[in-house]
């Protein structure tokens, strides 16, 4: 039977769209061009660590998701969905590579009054002047007119159950008004608010704002947590106290990095780079290399040395109760705890297997026997599973970079 709906890149933007569509009743099928994440869902897994869980991949296969690397199924459907993914690539700017395979394999079945969506992160621009382009040259069609085409960022909070799909507003923008109509009478049908841009600029935009606000602000948190820390002053004291303005502040927390899929991009193809952006990314990139100072510092402090000392690191995922490490700032601290001769392993509920230049990591079994032995533990995230009243006592030496322990119970990032 024809779907109605093609997802084209099974990751972490695609997944969650057709599980939402499946709920909603919309025959999907998810396009992949590697056989792999397309062999884990058929067999009932979820390729992406901290996407959907084993139970959810089950529902979505019985609600007649079907996972393929044929591209001839791309003929059979009324909606397609590009979700490939976007890498920041040597120069600063995003690699198209995956958008533009996915438009090919698109464009050569594209049929007339299809419509199709670009979800990926893009620069301005992209999905008028690059992805139109490659499906009209393709499909022989003309967007706007023989298609519909339409930008719509990817705007989910992974593991945030408070705001599912459904529960965030979607953004649209639209080649033509009728295009932006076909993309929200789309959308509508799985989120509760559809948001219209102006047109597909504008949509784009939005990503781009909504990624590096975040980004900017958790810099100004880091170097307000460097600067603190030589004050004296206790900065999650004084963010608590912050917060409860109720205009004209949001709270950030300090953490040891940024990871995640939201890449900051400071560099718009021949534009001029946007310095804050560029400026908040070197004060992110420096937090490994802090926490790893500060290690040496406490350690040193007590009287060991960083050389031989036993450091225990607790949560090498990027965000709290999910598997999902993509960035996660783990990586650069274990490596470079172990230039400086430390003995690392380290504990996290969600990752059984940890591997640092292609070296496995030592996996502690026994969470507060591990930090009794430990020279050194420092919280790199807060999975909701620690008790962290339980491990400051048993830990000889407990920093904490996500300001998670009770006052005075740790040092504190």
């Amino acid at each position: 039977m024809p779907a109605d709906l093609a997802v084209i890149g099974l990751g972490h933007l695609g997944l969650p769209l057709a599980q939402a569509a499946i709920a909603a009743g919309i025959n999907t099928i998810g396009y992949d061009t590697d056989p792999r994440p397309v062999a884990e869902l058929a067999a009932g897994r979820s390729p992406v660590d901290g996407s959907l869980t084993a139970s959810e991949i089950r529902r979505m296969l019985s609600g007649g998701f079907r996972p393929t690397t044929d591209p001839a199924e791309l003929g059979r459907v009324r909606t397609a969905v590009i979700c490939a993914p976007t890498p920041v690539g040597p120069d600063r700017t995003l690699d198209l590579t995956a958008v533009l395979d996915a438009a090919r394999a698109l464009a050569a079945r594209l049929r007339p009054h299809t419509t199709v969506l670009l979800e990926s992160p893009v620069h301005p621009g992209t999905t008028e002047g690059v992805l139109r382009g490659v499906l009209e040259e393709g499909s022989g069609l003309r967007a706007g007119r023989d298609f519909h085409l339409a930008y719509s960022p990817g705007r989910l909070d992974p593991g945030n159950r408070a705001h599912g799909f459904a529960g965030t507003p979607k953004v649209i923008g639209g080649l033509t008004p009728a295009c932006t109509e076909s993309a929200a009478a789309f959308y509508g049908r799985l989120t509760d608010k559809v948001v219209r841009a102006r047109g597909p600029r504008e949509a784009e935009t939005v990503k781009l704002l909504e990624t590096n606000f975040r980004h900017v602000n958790i810099a100004l948190v880091n170097e307000m947590s460097v600067l603190c820390h030589e004050l004296g002053v206790d900065l999650w004291d004084v963010i608590r106290c912050a917060e409860t303005k109720p205009f004209g502040f949001q709270a950030f927390r300090p953490g040891p990095g940024v990871g995640g899929h939201g890449v900051p991009v400071d560099t718009i193809g021949p534009h001029r780079p946007l310095r804050m952006v560029e400026l908040a990314s070197q004060v992110n990139d420096r937090m490994p290399s802090y926490v790893v100072q500060r290690c040496a510092t406490l350690l040193n402090e007590h009287g060991k040395s960083a050389r031989s000392a036993r450091v225990l690191l607790l949560g090498v995922t990027y965000k709290p109760d999910l598997a999902d490490r993509e960035s996660s700032p783990a990586d650069e601290i274990a490596r470079r705890l172990m230039d400086l001769g430390a003995v690392v392993s380290y504990h996290d509920p969600h990752v059984p297997d940890w591997r640092v230049r292609d070296l496995p990591v030592p996996r502690a079994d026994s969470l507060y026997e591990a930090a009794a032995h430990a020279d050194l533990t420092v919280l790199l995230q807060h999975h909701r599973t620690y008790d962290l009243q339980g491990l400051s006592v048993k830990a000889q030496l407990l920093l904490d970079t996500r300001g998670a322990t009770p006052a005075g119970a740790a040092h504190r990032l």
